[in-house]
């Protein structure tokens, strides 16, 4: 049994294997979206708690400190 040959395949320029390239790419770009799409509101949550905790620390320079 031959394995799948990625190589052959994407130099291949007949119809059918062009047709599965395109289908191929389209369902990994639809993929990248929803991904983003889902993981972006946590991501935006967590840098906002972050930022919420930096600007509430308590700093001091040589003895002075500042809120």
């Amino acid at each position: 049994m031959k394995l799948f040959d990625l190589k052959k395949f994407i130099a291949d320029e007949s119809g059918a294997v062009t047709v599965d390239w395109v289908v191929l790419t389209a369902a990994i770009v639809g993929i990248a979206i929803a991904v983003l799409t889902v993981v972006s509101g946590g991501i935006n949550t967590a840098s906002n708690a972050i930022s919420d905790e930096l600007e509430s620390a308590n700093t001091s320079t040589y003895g002075i400190t500042s809120n």
